[in-house]
């Protein structure tokens, strides 16, 4: 089994449903999950001008490969409604991969650690709320750390804690 931490986030319809069905077929089809951090409401990231997004992130232990565990992801953001038509555009559910069992993958379509880990508040917060001390493989720093560094200016609000 590998440690893997995802990120879901949503601004479109029922938020909280949304990433508690995604919850719900993570550990359907994919493992377990360890830990869950708070549920964060910011502004949209790339894209302002679109509701607020509801993140958060999960530890789940899988026995996918991270390839698969994509493919299984994108499944289940598809039958959730996700719609691909403009970059950092609203959506009903985005998983993200953030990390996966300390390995670094540069693959077309996969890149873990994610390449924008550090530089957002949305993930760092709710990542580091489950896994402060987790050591980044590429930039050796701990999640606290990276939060502490990081320059995001975009606004974090806790919305409902686990």
């Amino acid at each position: 089994m590998n440690t893997s931490y995802l990120s879901l986030g949503s601004n479109e319809g029922d938020r909280v449903l949304w990433m508690q069905k995604a919850m719900d077929l993570l550990t359907e089809n994919c493992g377990r999950i360890v830990k869950r951090s708070s549920v964060y409401e910011t502004a949209a990231w790339g894209l302002g001008d679109q509701p607020d997004f509801l993140n958060m992130v999960i530890e789940i232990e899988t026995d996918k490969t991270p390839e698969n565990l994509l493919t299984e992801i994108h499944r289940i953001e598809q039958l959730l409604g996700r719609q691909r038509s403009i970059k950092w555009g609203q959506r009903t559910l985005d998983i993200d991969i953030l990390l996966y069992a300390n390995e670094v993958i540069d693959l077309p379509g996969l890149t873990v650690p994610h390449p924008h880990l550090h530089e957002r508040l949305f993930t760092l917060v709710p990542l580091a709320e489950i896994a402060s001390g987790y050591m980044h493989p590429l930039l050796h720093k701990s999640i606290g750390q990276l939060l502490i560094d990081c320059t995001d200016e975009l606004e974090v609000h806790i919305f409902s804690k686990e």
